[in-house]
């Protein structure tokens, strides 16, 4: 473990141990960042059907169109960054998939 300390030039104590592995595994966890993305938007959409079941889907289409419209969030993300950072699915994709519960 000496090399870890001494490859960065610090001094070999737990807390600095802390702070490097606090900077340095943003660098690895970069490349898990579409999977998590991904399992996120996977766990709202089922939310979404969830809420659908136990209450009205327009009430909630209403619901999710003031949240967006009273964060300022835009309705049209880009979608390749969408994909690869958004934890949440697009508001589009949310509102027509409650509208489409509201009629089933």
């Amino acid at each position: 473990m000496p090399e870890y300390y001494s490859a960065f030039a610090v001094p070999e104590n737990s807390a600095m141990a802390l702070l490097l592995f606090a900077l340095i595994i943003p660098a690895f966890a970069f490349f898990t960042t579409p999977i998590e993305s991904w399992w996120s938007r996977r766990q709202e959409l089922a939310a979404d059907d969830f809420a659908a079941k136990h209450a009205d889907a327009g009430n909630l289409v209403t619901a999710l169109v003031k949240l967006y419209r009273d964060n300022a969030t835009t309705l049209t993300p880009d979608r390749v960054h969408s994909a690869f950072y958004d934890s949440h699915p697009t508001a589009a994709l949310r509102i027509a998939r409650l509208q489409r519960l509201a009629t089933q």
